[in-house]
C-alpha cells in the first residue's frame, strides 16, 4: 500500500510539473499572432465541464469505493488494482484539462484564455492527492 501511494505522489509531482511545463511551452512557442477560431474555444469549455464531471463520477465509483473496501481488507490486490486505476485515471483527466489550454495556446488563443485550462487542472491535480484508505 505505501509503495502503491508513494508511485501515486510521485506520478501526481510530475503531472502538476508538466502543467507548470505546458504553461511555459505554450508561452514560449505559441506566442505567435495567428486568427482565434472561438468555437475551439467553445468546444474546449464545454468539453473541460463534461470531464469535470467525469473526475468527480470516477473518484466515487473507483477510488472511494475501493478504499472503502480496502480499509477492511487492506491485502486485496483487486480492490488496490482499482483504487490506483481510478487515481490514475483522475489524474489523466485533470491532466487533459491542461492540455486544452496548451492546444489553446498554439491555436492563436492568448495566455489568458489558457490560464484557465491550466490551473483548473493543476487545482483538482493538487486536490485529489492519493490517500491512504481508513476505516470509518
Amino acid at each position: 500500500m505505501r509503495g502503491t501511494i508513494r508511485t501515486l505522489r510521485a506520478v501526481q509531482w510530475t503531472m502538476l510539473g508538466s502543467i507548470a511545463l505546458y504553461a511555459v511551452v505554450g508561452e514560449v512557442l505559441g506566442s505567435g499572432a495567428r486568427a482565434a477560431d472561438l468555437s475551439l474555444n467553445y468546444f474546449f469549455t464545454t468539453a473541460s465541464v463534461a470531464i469535470v464531471g467525469v473526475i468527480f463520477v470516477v473518484r466515487r465509483t473507483l477510488v472511494l469505493r475501493a478504499a472503502e473496501n480496502l480499509a477492511a481488507h487492506p491485502d486485496d490486490s483487486l480492490l488496490l488494482s482499482h483504487w490506483r486505476t481510478g487515481y490514475l485515471a483522475t489524474y489523466t483527466l485533470c491532466e487533459a484539462l491542461a492540455l486544452f489550454g496548451f492546444v489553446l495556446r498554439f491555436t492563436g488563443f492568448t495566455f489568458q484564455h489558457s490560464l484557465p485550462y491550466y490551473i483548473g487542472g493543476f487545482v483538482l491535480l493538487s486536490f485529489f492527492g492519493p490517500r491512504e484508505p481508513v476505516h470509518a
